[in-house]
C-alpha cells in the first residue's frame, strides 16, 4: 500500500468530501422538515384562523335598516290641547327621534367630517380605518375617525355600546362589526344614498351627548334650547365635537375643552370643502359658550322635576300597562321610562294654573307655619352610632323642656334653625363627630285639591300639596295620602243609600236628641251649646250637616254593611271591615279616603248617579305612533238620577242661607254658604274632623266636580293660630269662581223620575193645614222633592192640636173655664225625658192653677246629653194672632203627658 505523503492527503481529502456530503444532506432533511412542518402549520392555521373567522361571523347577530334604530326613547306627555308638559326619562334614554329632513345639513356634514369623512363614499369600512383599527382593539377607542360611522351605529346599537372587558371578545366584536357594517350597506334593499341617509340618521339619534342628553334633537334643546332644524353652524361643531368623550366634552361643563376640539371640527369642514373661509371664520368667533351657560341656568332655575299632575300618571299608566297588556311592573316601568311613549293626558293647563294659584297663595290661608323632617347621624367617642329624627326633638322638647304643648310647628324657618341648633348643643357631647345631617321645611297647613269633569271622569288639574315643588314622585296628598273624610262621608254612607234603597225621602225625619250605641255617645257638631232640635229630616241633616240624623239614618234605616256597598260602588277602596259601624256615617274609619277617591265618588251624583272611574289620560302611543291603550270612560250606575238630583238639591241648600228651624236664639245655619260661588249653581258638602284635624269641601257646578283638603301633615290641630277651619271654603270658592269665568249657568235640571209635594218638616208626611203651619216656631209646611212614587200619602203625626187652659197653657182641668188650643208635639216613645227644641213644645201637663196649686210645673228634661240633670221649662200659651180651627182634637191622648 502506498503510504506516502501525497496518498494520505488524497485519502484524507476524500473522507472529507464524503463526510461534507453527509452533513449537507443531513442539514437539507432536516430543514425540508421544518418547511413541512411549518407550511402544515401555517395550513392548518389560516384553516382554524380562517374557521374560527367564520364563527366569529356566522355568529354575528342578525342586522338590518330596522334594529339598528335606537331603542330607548324618552317618553313625552301631552296636555288636553297636545302641548308638550313633560317629559319621562331614566338613564339612558333621554333620547327623542329626529327624521332626517329635521337636520341642518352643516350638523350633518360636520359629523361626517370628524367621524368618518368618507362615509358617502365606502361601503360600511374602509383600509385607513382597520388600520387604525389595530391600535384601538387594545382601547377600544374608536370615536375621532377611528371607525366609520355605520360601524359605530352598530356598535351602539347592536352591541350595547362595546363594553367588553376582555382583548379576546373585544376583536370578535370588532370583526362581527365590520363585517355587518359591510353587509348593511350591501343587502339594504335601498339606493347607496337612501342607505346612507337612514345610517347617518340613526347615528345623531343614537349618539351620547353628554348630561343624559341622548341624540342631536334632546341636545339642541338641552344646550340651545332651540329645535334640530335651528341649528347654526357653530352649534353643530359643538354637538360634533362632544361624541369623542361625552363626559370631558360637553359644552357646560368642558366648555375649554369642546371649544378646542369645535376649531378642529370646523377645521375639517373646511379642509373638506363643506365651509368656506369666510364661513370658518365666522362659527370661530361665534361666542356660543355664553349662550349655552344661560340656557342652562334657565334650565337650573326651571323646576324639572314632575308635577302633582304627572307624578299620580305615572301610577295611572303603570297600572294601565300591567292590567290592560298583562305587563309586569318591571316591564311596565322600563316602557314607560325608556320606550318613547307619547302619553295623551285630561290635563287643562289654564285650570291647572288657577289651582296652583290659589293653593299657594298666601291670602288665602290666615297662617303660614313651618314643620321640619329631620335627619342627624352620630359617631360617639366609643365608636358606635345613632341616629335621631324629628320625633327625638318632638321628646327633647316634652321630656327634658317639659313643653307639653310642642306640637312640631313653628311660626318661621329661623325658628325652626334655632330650635334645631339648641336641640344639637344639648345632644352632642364632646368627641362626637356628625356624620350626617338633612332637614326639609315644609309649609302647613297643606292642601290638596282636585278638579274633575263629572261626566267624562277627566281629571282637569291637580295639587298634591302647598308649596315649592322640590322632587319627583313626593308625597301627593290628593291621591296617595289618606284622612279622616269627617261629615263629608255623610252624603255618601248614609243619606245616599237610604234615599237609593231604603225607601227615605228628603223629608224621612230622624228625632235628634242624644243617642248612644253602645258605649259611644253621639252629639252635634255644634256641641251642647245649641242643644238638640228634635225632627229633623234628611235634608236637614245635609243641609246642617246634623251628625244624629245622619248616625241614625245608617243605622235605623241603611245598616253598616249596605253603607259601605255604597261608598264601595262609588270608588271608595280604602275602607275596612273595622269600618263597620255607626262612625262610618260621620266619617270615623279605620285609613280615611283620598281626596282623589272622595272627590270622584261626589262626580257620581253630579253626573246624575253614574260613577265615572278617575282618567288621567286618554291614550297611549307607542314609539312608532300605534295606539298602545285607548282609555275610554269606566263607567257604572251607582244612584237612581233621582238619587242623586235630591242629593244635589239638598247639598245646593247648604250652599245657601238657611237657618234651622228651631226656636229663637236656637241658631243652627247651613255649613257651607262660605265656598258658596257668584253666578253659577253649585252643590257642595263640607266635613270637619273631631279636634279640627282634617277639613273638607267637595262639591260640584253643572261643568266641575272638585274636592278640597286641608291640614297639617302630622294631624296637628286647626287652631286659631294654625290656619282655622275655614281657609278650605276660601280656597274652593275662588278656584270655581275663576274655573267657570264666562261660562253660562244651566242649574241643575229636575229629571223626569221626580215630583214635588207639600209636606210637613217635623213628619216627613203630609201637612195638616191649621195645624203643621201654626207650630210655634212658625210654618213647618214646605214644598220637598220625591222620587216619583215616593210622596208620602199619610198626613203629619208629629204636631197635634191641644186643648188647653187659656191662664196656665197646660192641659185643662174640669175648674178651667177659659180654654183655647195650641199646636203641640208628640215625642218618640222612649224619648220624652231628652231635652230637645221639639220637647219644649211637648203636650203639656195638666193645669195646676185651678186645681189648687199655684205654681205652673212643666214636665222635666234632662238638659245636658246624657240626661242627667232637669230643669224647669215653663210652657207659654200659644202666641197672638192664632185663632183655633175646626177640626179633630187630639185632646188628652198621646205621649210626654205628665200627670200631677
Amino acid at each position: 500500500m502506498n503510504y506516502g505523503t501525497h496518498e494520505s492527503e488524497r485519502r484524507l481529502r476524500a473522507l472529507q468530501s464524503k463526510s461534507a456530503k453527509y452533513t449537507s444532506k443531513l442539514f437539507f432533511n432536516i430543514f425540508k422538515a421544518f418547511f413541512v412542518l411549518f407550511l402544515f402549520l401555517a395550513i392548518a392555521g389560516t384553516a382554524i384562523g380562517f374557521g374560527m373567522v367564520k364563527g366569529i361571523i356566522d355568529s354575528a347577530p342578525s342586522v338590518d335598516l330596522m334594529n339598528i334604530q335606537p331603542d330607548r326613547f324618552a317618553t313625552t306627555v301631552y296636555d288636553i290641547g297636545g302641548n308638550l308638559t313633560d317629559t319621562i326619562v331614566t338613564s339612558g334614554s333621554n333620547r327623542e327621534s329626529a327624521a332626517y329632513e329635521e337636520l341642518p345639513q352643516d350638523l350633518i356634514d360636520a359629523f361626517v367630517a370628524i367621524e368618518d369623512s368618507r362615509f358617502w363614499s365606502h361601503n360600511g369600512i374602509d383600509i385607513r380605518s382597520i388600520a387604525r383599527a389595530v391600535n384601538g382593539l387594545i382601547s377600544d377607542d374608536y370615536a375621532g375617525g377611528g371607525s366609520t360611522i355605520t360601524q359605530q351605529l352598530i356598535k351602539n346599537n347592536i352591541f350595547a355600546g362595546g363594553m367588553e372587558t376582555s382583548w379576546g371578545a373585544r376583536i370578535e366584536r370588532k370583526l362581527q362589526e365590520q363585517y355587518l357594517a359591510v353587509h348593511l350597506e350591501k343587502n339594504s334593499g335601498m339606493s347607496k344614498e337612501e342607505t346612507k341617509k337612514v345610517i347617518i340618521t340613526n347615528y345623531l339619534n343614537t349618539i351620547n351627548l353628554g348630561y343624559n342628553t341622548l341624540g342631536v334633537k334632546v341636545a339642541a334643546r338641552r344646550y340651545f334650547n332651540k329645535e334640530v332644524s335651528d341649528l347654526t353652524l357653530s352649534e353643530c361643531a359643538v354637538l360634533a365635537s362632544i361624541t369623542k368623550n361625552p363626559s370631558r366634552l360637553n359644552p357646560i361643563s368642558g366648555a375649554e375643552a369642546n371649544a378646542e376640539r369645535r376649531s378642529i371640527v370646523l377645521q375639517y369642514m373646511y379642509d373638506q370643502d363643506y365651509i368656506d373661509k369666510q364661513e370658518l371664520e365666522e362659527a370661530l368667533a361665534d361666542n356660543v359658550y355664553e349662550r349655552i351657560q344661560n340656557v342652562n341656568t334657565a334650565a337650573q332655575e326651571t323646576n324639572s322635576h314632575f308635577s302633582y299632575f304627572t307624578d299620580e300618571l305615572v301610577e295611572q299608566v303603570i297600572a294601565a300597562l300591567m292590567g290592560e297588556l298583562g305587563y309586569s311592573e318591571i316591564q311596565a316601568r322600563n316602557l314607560l321610562y325608556a320606550g318613547g311613549l307619547k302619553i295623551y293626558t285630561t290635563q287643562d293647563p289654564k285650570l291647572q294654573a288657577i289651582v296652583d294659584e290659589e293653593i299657594n297663595n298666601p291670602e288665602n290661608y290666615t297662617a303660614a307655619k313651618y314643620s321640619v323632617e329631620y335627619r342627624l347621624s352620630i359617631t360617639h367617642t366609643d365608636g358606635t352610632t345613632e341616629h335621631f329624627s324629628e320625633e327625638n326633638l318632638k321628646s327633647y322638647h316634652k321630656s327634658v323642656l317639659g313643653d307639653t304643648g310642642y306640637d312640631g310647628l313653628y311660626p318661621s324657618k329661623e325658628a325652626v334653625q334655632e330650635d334645631i341648633e339648641r336641640y344639637k348643643a344639648w345632644l352632642i357631647k364632646d368627641g362626637d363627630t356628625i356624620i350626617g345631617e338633612r332637614q326639609n321645611l315644609i309649609l302647613q297647613p297643606q292642601a290638596s285639591f282636585v278638579l274633575m269633569d263629572q261626566r267624562t271622569g277627566e281629571v282637569r288639574a291637580l295639587s298634591g300639596g302647598r308649596g315649592e315643588k322640590t322632587a319627583s314622585l313626593t308625597l301627593n296628598r290628593a291621591s296617595n295620602v289618606y284622612r279622616q273624610p269627617g261629615s263629608a262621608f255623610k252624603v255618601i254612607t248614609a243619606f245616599a243609600p237610604a234615599l237609593d234603597t231604603c225607601g227615605a225621602t228628603l223629608g224621612t225625619v230622624y228625632y235628634d236628641a242624644p243617642y248612644t250605641i253602645g258605649t259611644k255617645t253621639f252629639r252635634n257638631w255644634w256641641g251642647s251649646g245649641k242643644g238638640f232640635v228634635g225632627y229633623s229630616n234628611i235634608r236637614e241633616g245635609i243641609i246642617y250637616s246634623m251628625n244624629i240624623v245622619a248616625v241614625r239614618a245608617l243605622m235605623e234605616t241603611v245598616t253598616p254593611q249596605l253603607g259601605m256597598e255604597y261608598a264601595e260602588k262609588m270608588g271608595i277602596t280604602s275602607m275596612t271591615k273595622n269600618d263597620l259601624g255607626a262612625a262610618q256615617a260621620l266619617g270615623g274609619l279605620t285609613k280615611g279616603v283620598s281626596n282623589l277617591e272622595l272627590t270622584a265618588a261626589y262626580a257620581s251624583i253630579a253626573n246624575g248617579g253614574v260613577y265615572t272611574k278617575p282618567r288621567f289620560f286618554t291614550k297611549i302611543l307607542d314609539h312608532d305612533g300605534n295606539v298602545l291603550i285607548n282609555n275610554e270612560p269606566e263607567t257604572r250606575q251607582v244612584l237612581k238620577d233621582s238619587t242623586a238630583f235630591l242629593l244635589t238639591d239638598a247639598m245646593a241648600d247648604s250652599m245657601k242661607a238657611n237657618r234651622k228651624f228651631a226656636r229663637s236664639g236656637v241658631s243652627i245655619n247651613s255649613t257651607s254658604t262660605r265656598a258658596a260661588l257668584s253666578g253659577m249653581s253649585a252643590a257642595g258638602k263640607s266635613g270637619t274632623t273631631t279636634g279640627n284635624n282634617d277639613i273638607w269641601f267637595v262639591g260640584f257646578t253643572p261643568y266641575y266636580t272638585a274636592g278640597v283638603w286641608g291640614g297639617c301633615d302630622s294631624n296637628q290641630k286647626l287652631s286659631a293660630g294654625n290656619g282655622g277651619t275655614s281657609f278650605h271654603k276660601d280656597i274652593w270658592r275662588n278656584i270655581m269662581n275663576r274655573v267657570h269665568e264666562g261660562l253660562s249657568d244651566p242649574g241643575f235640571p229636575v229629571p223626569d223620575s221626580v215630583e214635588t209635594a207639600e209636606i210637613c218638616r217635623k213628619s216627613g208626611k203630609r201637612a195638616v193645614p191649621g195645624v203643621c203651619d201654626h207650630d210655634p216656631r212658625g210654618s213647618a209646611v214646605y214644598t220637598e222633592y220625591f222620587a216619583k212614587g215616593t210622596a208620602p200619602s199619610e198626613v203629619c203625626d208629629k204636631h197635634v192640636a191641644v186643648t188647653v187652659c187659656a191662664q196656665s197653657g197646660l192641659r185643662p182641668t174640669p175648674y178651667c173655664t177659659e180654654k183655647t188650643t195650641k199646636v203641640c208635639m208628640v215625642l218618640p216613645e222612649g224619648e220624652e225625658n231628652l231635652a230637645t227644641d221639639d220637647s219644649v213644645f211637648s203636650i203639656p201637663g195638666t193645669c195646676t192653677i185651678h186645681s189648687g196649686n199655684s205654681t205652673i210645673i212643666a214636665p222635666s228634661f234632662g238638659s245636658d246629653e246624657t240626661g242627667g240633670s232637669s230643669e224647669n221649662v215653663t210652657i207659654s200659651p200659644i202666641g197672638p194672632g192664632y185663632e183655633p180651627q175646626t177640626r179633630p182634637q187630639w185632646e188628652n191622648s198621646g205621649p210626654g203627658v205628665r200627670q200631677n
